[in-house]
């Protein structure tokens, strides 16, 4: 039986975190934050405790902990609040939406965010520390490596490797059988047709304005 878990951040994230765990009825008991951003005692009705003190409120033996933290950073804070948590003894919780379908044996690591609509297969792993947002396409032998960001409806082919760290951006496609190294940034809409080495950043084409107005068009 999972035990009540604790969510680190009051954010965004946090928030998400916590209706889309207790919708999939995980008991949540609280939240966490390092001191120095504790702006209230209470967040979705439940209390917010320092991180500083999170032994003394919500002991690792009978909770449970989940990093619900974005990319910021190159994804390093999350990576440093997620070790911290293994640090203190807890267990990192993972959620895996119900409605995303996953084919690869369960080959998931611990505080994966993985949300509705995506498609895993066969034989591809993840990391510990990945979040998946919605929507997302993980071809069959692709490795995601811990602490990687991937956004929505991103294509990931068969056989990529990720490394560490790595943040993928909105409607990114790659390729099959490439590597991508660790710490690489691929922006929206980018296509990675080739390896990538470590630290790159790969930022697609925004659209142009067109020199045409919108109430001059005669046609949509």
């Amino acid at each position: 039986m999972n035990k009540p878990l604790v969510i680190f951040g009051t954010g965004e994230i946090a928030q998400l975190a916590h209706y889309y765990f207790t919708q999939d009825s995980r008991q949540v008991a609280g939240f966490a934050v390092d001191r120095a951003f504790q702006k209230s005692d209470e967040f979705c009705g439940l209390p917010v405790v320092a991180f500083e003190e999170i032994e003394q409120r919500f002991p690792a033996a009978t909770h449970d902990l989940f990093v619900a933290l974005a990319y910021a950073g190159l994804n390093e804070l999350r990576k440093q609040k997620y070790l911290a948590g293994l640090a203190l003894g807890y267990r990192l919780a993972s959620y895996v939406s119900p409605r995303a379908t996953v084919l690869n044996g369960g080959q998931i690591g611990d505080n994966c965010f993985i949300l509705e609509d995506n498609t895993i297969q066969p034989f591809a792993r993840i990391g510990n520390n990945v979040t998946l947002w919605s929507g997302n396409h993980i071809g069959h032998h692709s490795t995601i490596r811990d602490h990687c960001f991937i956004s929505s409806h991103v294509v990931v082919s068969g056989g990529v490797d990720i490394g560490e760290a790595c943040f993928i951006g909105v409607n990114a496609t790659l390729r099959d059988h490439i590597q991508v190294g660790e710490r690489c940034i691929v922006g929206a809409g980018a296509l990675l047709l080739s390896d990538a080495p470590p630290e790159g950043v790969y930022i697609g084409s925004a659209t142009e304005r067109s020199r045409v107005p919108s109430t001059r068009l005669r046609k949509i």
